[in-house]
């Protein structure tokens, strides 16, 4: 469901924090995403040999690196987003009234737990 299947669920994790938190530092994003420094640092590696992401120096900081998503890594967000849209419709049409009934309940929880 994603746009490159050669991206692994932790460089997804990346790309997707960086779109929804925008441009990050090395550390910052370790912290989100519970991993050590130096993991991170191979995670970006790879995302930046890939295309998706760019590292520019910080304008408030001169020793600091500032993560971006690339216009790639834009495009890949939006394909993968666009990806699960289409599958996640195909799911909910197959469901019957009586499901979906259900669904509607319980959506307000879920939308809950996803905001923590």
């Amino acid at each position: 469901m994603q746009a490159d299947e050669d991206v692994t669920e932790g460089q997804r994790s990346v790309l997707f924090a960086l779109s929804n938190r925008g441009p990050q530092t090395l550390g910052s994003l370790s912290e989100h995403e519970r991993v050590t420094p130096p993991s991170m640092n191979r995670t970006i590696n790879a995302l930046v040999a890939a295309g998706l992401v760019t590292r520019t120096i910080a304008d408030d900081d001169a020793r600091k690196v500032k993560l971006d998503l690339s216009d790639a890594g834009h495009d890949f967000i939006k394909e993968t987003k666009r990806r699960r849209d289409a599958w996640f419709t195909k799911r909910l049409a197959a469901l019957t009234p009586e499901q979906r009934r259900v669904l509607d309940e319980v959506t307000p929880i879920l939308r809950e737990i996803a905001d923590q």
